[in-house]
């Protein structure tokens, strides 16, 4: 990406105009992807605070249901990855065909990937949980709600696809609409299944995951009714077979496979750690859960901001203007620092309310409140991390973020969390000091990674 086109637009595209305009389209953008992320986030908080004030036990279970069907979930949705990103360089290319075509090729790939997850996690799911170091009667908790996710995610991955397309397009306010509506309905169904109304039995954590089952499979008929009938559907080839472009296709999966592989690696890692601080005990699993939910939350603030910094990389990356491309990443890195500092400032100041609003138990409120002051030390890395990787891979560079994930999460942070919460009886402590030495060297590497990459792109 380098060349006389760079050069003669090097000067212009670093004026503060340019800077001001690029800051308002990422946070035009941001805005409606980060609700998307809340209300993706919004679903699961929703289920651990219903089942946490039904049963500090069935919570338990929720834990480790979601901490196998996470490892799946995630890894399936960044397979899917390549979407986004072949949408976004298609419309900066200025192919809005390629676009259609990027999406067809994902709902296929998407369903097909949501059919073997399920598969997946129905045959080696229970064995896992009772071979896994926890309790008998916490594996045998856990595996109903398990099944009871796993049936979703074929109909899932397939909104997945259709939201992350509309985010390509740089169109993301109608997946938020669907998602607070998803959302409405996963409350209600939660209501009425975990603790029993209507005449009906008390399900606990496996009828969070039921209302989970309902809310995405109406999700999905929302995104696939909207993008079916959008005036421009057939200008951007919705409807067209994609013309057969083995190019296109394979990068559309290579972006995935890195993606997916990325999302492994973390979510691997940090289901190790619930299942660590499940062998410790059910109070201390119920408190990083806490811990965890939390974290979870705020980081869908900067997963969202890594959507829509992506998008814009990537359709500078498309249009071949290297000077746009970090111009934009850099002013998404700087609104990811920022926001991390707020977060970490009203995580510190309210964490024991914040755990008094998941339990009513006062052991697990103060092992909770203190665990997630101990986490603001990593809020800020990790957001971090997950920006520069998304914009790593909008501009062509899969690899070495894959390689950074598996380095920190899987090489450092699980063994570390093992060692230092069982071996030196840190507990959780020893996990959160663990998950915070292992983002700092995940950021640490992937800026050091784009920073190469920019001043390559400057000579």
């Amino acid at each position: 990406m380098s060349g006389p086109a760079a050069g003669a637009l090097s000067a212009d595209e670093r004026a503060p105009a340019l800077i001001r305009s690029d800051l308002a389209e990422l946070l035009r953008l941001a805005g409606p992807v980060v609700a998307s992320r809340v209300g993706v986030m919004t679903m699961g908080l929703t289920d651990t605070i219903v089942v946490g004030r039904f049963s500090a036990v069935e919570l338990g279970y929720q834990a480790l249901a979601w901490s196998l069907v996470a490892v799946v979930l995630v890894t399936a949705m960044g397979l899917l990855g390549g979407v986004q990103v072949m949408a976004s360089r298609a419309m900066g290319e200025g192919r809005p065909r390629e676009a259609g075509a990027a999406l067809r090729r994902g709902v296929v790939y998407a369903f097909w990937i949501g059919v073997a997850s399920t598969l997946v996690l129905l045959a080696a799911g229970p064995p896992l949980l009772h071979v896994s170091g926890i309790s008998k009667a916490l594996a045998d908790g856990a595996t109903p709600p398990m099944i009871a996710l796993a049936l979703s995610l074929p109909v899932y991955c397939v909104s997945v696809a259709g939201g992350s397309w509309l985010e390509g397009l740089g169109r993301p306010r109608p997946v938020v609409v669907f998602m607070a509506l998803a959302n409405v309905v996963n409350l209600f169904v939660n209501l009425v299944l975990v603790p029993g109304h209507f005449g009906l039995p008390a399900l606990g954590a496996t009828g969070a995951s039921v209302a989970t089952c309902v809310s995405r499979v109406f999700l999905t008929i929302l995104v696939l009714v909207y993008v079916s009938r959008m005036p421009d559907a057939r200008a951007l080839g919705v409807f067209n077979k994609p013309h057969p472009d083995r190019a296109r296709a394979m990068e559309q999966r290579r972006i995935g496979y890195g993606n997916g592989a990325s999302s492994f690696f973390e979510v691997a890692a940090f289901s190790a750690m619930t299942f660590i601080a499940g062998s410790i005990g059910a109070l201390v699993v119920a408190a990083y859960t806490v811990v965890l939910n939390v974290v979870s939350f705020v980081f869908m603030f900067p997963l969202g901001l890594a959507v829509a910094t992506a998008v814009l990389v990537g359709r500078a990356y498309g249009a071949r203007r290297p000077a746009a491309l970090n111009r934009a990443a850099f002013i998404g890195f700087a609104v990811t620092l920022l926001f991390g500092v707020i977060a970490v400032a009203v995580v510190w100041s309210t964490a024991p309310l914040i755990a008094l609003g998941y339990t009513s138990d006062p052991a697990t409120i103060a092992m909770g409140g203190a665990g997630l002051v101990l986490a603001c030390w990593f809020l800020i890395p990790d957001a971090l991390q997950v920006v520069i990787a998304q914009c790593l891979r909008a501009r062509g560079d899969v690899l070495v973020p894959t390689i950074t994930h598996l380095a920190s999460y899987i090489l450092v942070m699980a063994p570390l969390g093992w060692f230092l919460a069982i071996q030196l009886n840190w507990r959780i402590s020893g996990i959160i000091v663990a998950i915070t030495i292992a983002s700092f060297l995940s950021a640490g590497l992937l800026i050091g990674r784009f920073w190469m990459l920019a001043r390559r792109d400057e000579v």
